[in-house]
């Protein structure tokens, strides 16, 4: 089994930085400095340039001639734009899950919901907790590109809802989590891919703190 020890140093160079984005501790703007993250990770300059392109394929960075690496900012429509991409992809890797989706699997996505209602004002809890429910309800798919694409679009969601919700946040009770899991368990896959939908949207068309709130 790999562990994050046994992974390149890029990986974990570029998983780190993306952490520190996401969560808003590196802010819009802010210049990534080849030299002090190196000396960060122990690592030469080639682990990090290859990071820092990770992180631009991600969205994360930008390159700017002449100006380096920079954290890069983003745009209602950007943020709308990346709630679409979500709903098309996941309702379409939920289609190609469900078949495989088992009792043990909707019950470990039931319990990570749970573990999202009692995140109080802990976004990064919630969202932990959110991420994890979509993952498991999607990784049956078996198309790891696919999922490798939605991993990275949940990671932009996650930096929008950081940056929008984390003074005011309350976690909201994730009914459609619940709608989407009784829709499965009765074999109602167009019910549960419906819901899905409307649900990764949210984000996107209602922006601002009370969109977190009406989320549920």
């Amino acid at each position: 089994m790999t562990t994050a020890k046994d992974e390149p140093i890029a990986v974990r160079i570029s998983r780190a930085l993306a952490e520190r984005i996401i969560a808003g501790t590196l802010a819009a703007g802010s210049r990534l400095r080849q030299d002090a993250i190196a000396d960060e990770f122990g690592a030469s300059h080639v682990p990090v340039r290859e990071a820092f392109r990770r992180l631009e394929a991600q969205g994360l960075v930008v390159s700017e001639p002449r100006r380096g690496v920079r954290v890069a900012g983003f745009s209602p429509d950007e943020v709308r734009e990346v709630a679409e991409m979500r709903a098309a992809l996941e309702v379409l890797a939920l289609r190609h899950a469900a078949p495989h989706l088992t009792a043990a699997i909707l019950d470990r996505a039931e319990a990570a919901t749970r573990a999202g209602d009692r995140a109080g004002g802990d976004v990064q809890a919630w969202e932990e907790a959110n991420r994890s429910f979509h993952r498991l309800i999607l990784a049956p798919c078996g198309m790891p590109r696919l999922l490798k694409t939605i991993d990275d679009l949940q990671a932009a969601s996650a930096r929008f809802l950081f940056a929008g919700w984390r003074a005011e946040w309350e976690a909201p009770t994730d009914r459609d989590h619940r709608a989407i899991l009784v829709a499965l368990r009765a074999g109602d896959l167009d019910a549960a891919a419906a819901v899905l939908a409307r649900h990764v949207q949210w984000v996107g068309h209602r922006p601002g703190p009370t969109a977190a709130r009406q989320a549920s």
